[in-house]
């Protein structure tokens, strides 16, 4: 394996693939350069003299500005570089197109088909509260149903609480009541008991109304302040859930079916060489296959959304991209707070710079398909293929965002590794080997062997039949481990 690697012909920063020491010599196409300080492993290195104000070129493109002048062989990072990013931009529609060329396979994975057309990939039994009141009544249901009942004919049984459904207006609260209406049908529940307290302005009969139609022997409710003993009432219901759904089998389904989340946390200098880039040729892999794709964070598109604006299909979905974006740089604006307040201490840590940096890393993960539509938070999937979604970075609110959209699974890439997951399955995806050897009860797939192999074709498709596994059943780290939660996005104030 190469000390160093250059990403794009035009760059004039190399990438330290390890730890480089000051006094070191590297060649790269020809150049010798003598490192002029110690270099952290997915740190950035001058291939050549860039002068105060000049571009820093990374991946083919600017992701900052010199703040002096940097020499070749000189460590690049925060010190040095700053980003050219500003406010809200206008922008114009000039569509770049690149054809998938990618051969339909044919294959398929064993999913639960549910009575509306949806496909699920596991068959769980929820329980979701409508407000914060009644998480404790329904952790006691699941208790006490598990008590009295062998569990092994269904997948999991599971309360996923929150502390909202109450005491928020407006958009906020519409918010709240459309993303848990899109839980209550996700194909992944085989059956949803929706318990809720009676007073709190989530009401069960909106909610039921913001649902529309749904299968009676699936979902049930129950408003806890109706009756005398709802542990016990909900015990009854939970358990004639349990016999409808406990028979269900799995049958083969094509990729088709298949809805992904694409999303990244805790990113190193790596994320945008390794694991973001494998995400992209599997997105357009399974796009070119029939399926769908989601990639949101878009705060993390800031810096590399001409880039998506240029794939958008149609100028519809171009001047949906342009909103998606300036709408985002507003909130921040409304709040008060700076747009680029980003990368993260544990990004900077790894090796990024600025928010171009991250975002012309993180937006590989789409790889090169059309966009086909863009999704407001909360919006369910619509069209096949790739699509955009609004919702902030943080990791557990993207990735429960990307589950209320209508997405079975998660891919989740890491430079510094996570243990947290979402309602669905969230595989978590190293972006480099030593992660993922020592955090191996984190990591579900390596992606950081590309720095050894440089193979992507091989691991593409090792990583697309795992993927398959997983949604035949397998179940990744957090699955095995119980870490399961959802994060809604609060946008209002609180009553």
């Amino acid at each position: 394996m190469e000390q160093v690697l250059k990403i794009h012909d035009n760059d004039n920063v190399l990438v330290a693939t390890s730890a480089t020491s000051k006094g070191q010599v590297i060649t790269i196409d020809g150049i010798s350069l003598k490192l002029t300080t110690d270099i952290p492993a997915g740190h950035k290195i001058a291939l050549q003299q860039i002068n105060k104000g000049e571009d820093v070129i990374k991946y083919g493109n600017p992701i900052g500005y010199a703040l002096a002048n940097i020499n070749p062989g000189d460590h690049v990072h925060v010190h040095n570089v700053k980003t050219k990013l500003s406010d809200c931009m206008k922008y114009e529609y000039h569509p770049n197109f690149t054809e998938l060329n990618i051969a339909t396979s044919g294959k398929t994975f064993k999913g639960f088909k549910r009575k509306n057309g949806d496909v699920g990939i596991r068959n769980e039994l929820w329980i979701i509260p409508t407000v914060g009141c009644v998480n404790g009544q329904a952790n006691s249901i699941v208790k006490l149903f598990k008590q009295q009942h062998h569990t092994e004919k269904i997948e999991n049984i599971h309360v996923f609480g929150h502390n909202y459904g109450c005491s928020q207006l407006g958009d906020d609260h519409v918010n709240t009541r459309t993303v848990l209406g899109n839980m209550i049908k996700h194909p992944n529940a085989g059956g949803v008991l929706v318990l809720g307290l009676g007073c709190e302005n989530n009401q069960i009969s909106e909610l039921k109304q913001s649902i529309g139609e749904y299968d009676e022997t699936r979902v049930k409710f129950l408003n806890s302040q109706d009756v005398e003993n709802e542990i016990e009432e909900g015990l009854k219901l939970v358990e004639e859930l349990y016999l409808n759904i406990k028979e269900d089998q799995r049958t083969d389904c094509p990729i088709a079916d298949l809805k992904i989340g694409l999303k990244c946390g805790g990113s190193d200098g790596f994320s945008g060489i390794t694991a973001n880039p494998l995400l992209g040729v599997f997105s357009d892999i399974l796009i070119a296959n029939g399926g769908s794709t989601v990639l949101t964070e878009v705060p993390e598109m800031f810096g590399a959304e001409h880039l998506l604006m240029e794939r958008a299909n149609s100028e519809e979905v171009f001047e949906k991209t342009v909103s998606l974006i300036n709408d985002f740089k507003d909130y921040f604006i409304k709040h008060d707070q700076p747009i680029y307040e980003n990368p993260s201490p544990g990004n900077k840590a790894g090796g990024i710079s600025t928010l171009e940096d991250k975002s012309l890393g993180c937006t590989q993960k789409g790889g090169s398909a059309k966009i086909v539509d863009v999704l407001k938070y909360g919006e369910r999937i619509k069209k096949n293929g790739l699509n955009l979604l609004s919702s902030p970075g943080n990791d557990l609110v993207a990735a429960s965002a990307l589950g209320f959209s209508g997405c079975q699974m998660v891919l989740f890439t890491t430079g510094r590794g996570t243990p947290f997951g979402s309602f669905i399955p969230t595989m978590k995806i190293s972006t480099n080997s030593e992660l993922a050897r020592r955090k191996s009860h984190w990591i579900d797939f390596n992606a950081g062997t590309l720095l050894e192999t440089g193979d992507m074709n091989t691991l593409s498709e090792e990583f697309v039949n795992y993927v398959i596994e997983v949604a035949n059943g397998e179940e990744v780290n957090h699955e095995k481990t119980g870490f399961r939660e959802i994060a809604i996005f609060k946008t209002g104030v609180t009553l």
